[in-house]
């Protein structure tokens, strides 16, 4: 039995290099859209049985209004984008994808961190410039180079992205310590230490929270500013976990050493975003693009399929309503 199945917004997946023969052979009648914009979405999911979205934002009211509707697949790992409550209340099966890009955000943070610390763009760019061809010496050390051994990496959400980098680090010669969580009520763990310690104490901070009421502005001026002057910051959680603004204005007053963010609170960033608003050599920001490798989105395609496959059946891989 065939199924009526949208993709709401297929071109997130840059698909082209990615093998789609499995995917393409289930039973579905799939229609696709590159991207779908807001006004948009009712009419691209109404008769459908099956949605696949990225960040397509699936509120109650279009949830309601779609009775037919039997699954929802988020194509990624983060579920802000559905409310759950209203699915569960409507019958609509949820699934998302999870530990697909583990590796790929890991060396993405990582080559963040050793980029910040050896300032890699700085020197790339100098000898683009024409800086290194014209000094008097064999090399050019117009930048402050810093040695990750020995360094201490604050963590900032413990789950399997964290816990990878926390390995890799170590490998590197960093001492690592993981803040507690920010959730009230979840017991004190021993071997972690409060945020505020662990930002006090961190040469690196590195953020690889899920956004939440709980860590939503948690880096804010007043948590940024018990940083050390030496340390950077990385985010390739969430966007909205550091509030910008604060942000922009650490690294302007150099109260920072510098910060690598692949996330912000509005993606695409608008123009009036404060980490665009004057160039900040001290900043790098990627465009949400730690996820991407394409082994990462393979695996993603690969879970859909498993998903997929198990049409019908109580059982659906990572089911979360």
């Amino acid at each position: 039995m065939s199924h009526d199945a949208v993709i709401l917004d297929y071109a997130s997946l840059a698909p082209d290099d990615l093998n789609l023969e499995a995917f393409w052979a289930l039973p579905f009648t799939w229609q696709t859209f590159d991207h779908t914009d807001d006004e948009d979405i009712a009419e691209r999911i109404r008769g459908k049985s099956l949605v696949l979205a990225n960040k397509i934002p699936l509120g109650a009211d279009v949830l309601k209004a779609n009775p037919q509707l039997k699954l929802i697949i988020i194509m990624a790992t983060g579920t802000n984008n559905v409310d759950l409550e209203a699915a569960r209340a409507c019958g609509i099966k949820v699934c998302n994808i999870v530990d697909y890009s583990t590796e790929s955000v890991v060396q993405h943070t990582i080559s963040l961190m050793l980029a910040l610390q050896t300032r890699l763009i700085d020197y790339a760019a100098a000898v683009r410039e024409g800086q290194w061809q014209g000094s008097p010496f064999f090399g050019l050390l117009d930048f402050p180079i810093q040695e990750v051994s020995g360094q201490t990496l604050g963590i900032i959400g413990l789950g399997n992205i964290g816990r990878r980098v926390r390995d890799v680090s170590k490998a590197l010669g960093m001492n690592v310590v993981v803040a507690q969580s920010v959730v009230p009520g979840v017991a004190a763990q021993p071997d972690r230490l409060p945020l505020e310690e662990l930002l006090a104490q961190s040469d690196v901070v590195s953020v690889h929270s899920p956004l939440s009421p709980y860590t939503e502005g948690l880096l804010d001026a007043d948590k940024l500013a018990l940083m050390k002057p030496s340390a950077i910051l990385l985010n390739v959680g969430r966007g909205g976990i550091i509030d910008e603004r604060a942000l922009a204005d650490a690294l302007h007053r150099r109260q920072l050493r510098g910060a690598g963010i692949d996330v912000l609170a509005i993606e695409p960033p608008t123009k009036d975003n404060p980490l665009f608003a004057e160039p900040l050599e001290n900043l790098i920001v990627t465009p949400h693009s730690a996820w991407g490798s394409q082994q990462s989105r393979q695996n993603l395609i690969n879970q859909m399929v498993q998903i997929l496959s198990a049409w019908g059946q109580e059982d659906l891989l990572n089911r979360v309503v």
